[in-house]
């Protein structure tokens, strides 16, 4: 199942928020015309999708400030705006407010932040299971951050910013990043990893942290569909697939793999989830 054009442009720019997004661009990926996904992104959630990607900064950027960026420069550049004049003049238009406002208040409360639209599918995807493996105890590194399970539709921003670090750790064992998800607590927030499997001597990059995965007997499933649909493959998987089997996860990550041949700027090319199994008693 390909998921619909707005849900991938959405995907597309929570992903690459800090990149140089123009509209052919994002067309171009999705595989419409410009013209084709303005329209239908306008009529799916009522604004443009520039409008879009400018209040996404634009929050991003209230949010750093209100947290106490010493300088507001750095935070105008990275929002797009090559001046700080340039800056303030669409941050008071996007919230009434100049970044100084916001700064000295250490608060967004108040203001009408941008939230990431949800990218949850209409349908869910189909899934296969492709076997069971036990594995090793595994060493990671990477950027971790909780979520509620409402704001899942964040986690693309942590993979964007990961992407930024992931040079920096060397050597790994596996050039292929995976994410770890879970295990959610009662009141809905879990933990999100992205990271990639490293050496006994790589340390992590400021920022970062080694991660330890025990060994586990992994169920392999194969996700089939944009990796914004992934929700529906769990709930496949946990709903059904694990309890006809006589299965249930222990209290660790679930592993999402990217294949070899998944491509970060469409979402598009496949991701195997490894979830840990114990036989239920």
């Amino acid at each position: 199942m390909r998921v619909s054009i707005v849900k991938q442009a959405i995907w597309i720019i929570e992903r690459h928020l800090d990149q140089n997004l123009t509209l052919p661009e994002i067309a171009a990926a999705c595989g419409v015309t410009p013209s084709h996904l303005s329209h239908a992104f306008s009529q799916a959630l009522g604004r443009t999708l520039t409008g879009y990607v400018r209040g996404r900064r634009l929050s991003r950027a209230a949010e750093h400030l209100s947290a106490g960026a010493p300088d507001i420069l750095p935070v105008a550049l990275e929002a797009g705006y090559g001046s700080h004049e340039a800056f303030s003049r669409a941050f008071g238009r996007e919230f009434g407010r100049t970044p100084e406002m916001v700064r000295k208040a250490g608060t967004v409360e108040g203001l009408a932040l941008t939230g990431a639209a949800d990218m949850a599918a209409d349908m869910e995807p189909g899934i296969s299971l492709v076997g069971r493996k036990q594995c090793p105890a595994m060493r990671l590194i990477g950027l971790a951050a909780r979520f509620h399970f409402d704001l899942r539709h964040d986690i693309p921003g942590l993979w964007q910013q990961f992407t930024t670090l992931y040079p920096l750790i060397e050597p790994v064992s596996s050039s292929v990043p995976v994410g770890l998800c879970g295990p959610f607590a009662e009141d809905g927030t879990f933990d999100y990893a992205c990271a990639v499997e490293a050496t006994g001597n790589a340390l992590p990059p400021a920022g970062m942290a080694v991660i330890q995965l025990p060994a586990a007997d992994y169920a392999i499933f194969r996700h089939q569909g944009h990796v914004s649909t992934i929700g529906g493959t769990y709930r496949r998987i946990l709903d059904d697939a694990l309890p006809q089997r006589g299965w249930t996860i222990p209290n660790q990550p679930i592993v999402e793999r990217h294949d070899t041949g998944f491509d970060a700027q469409t979402g598009e090319g496949g991701v195997s989830i490894w979830v840990p199994v114990v036989v239920r008693s």
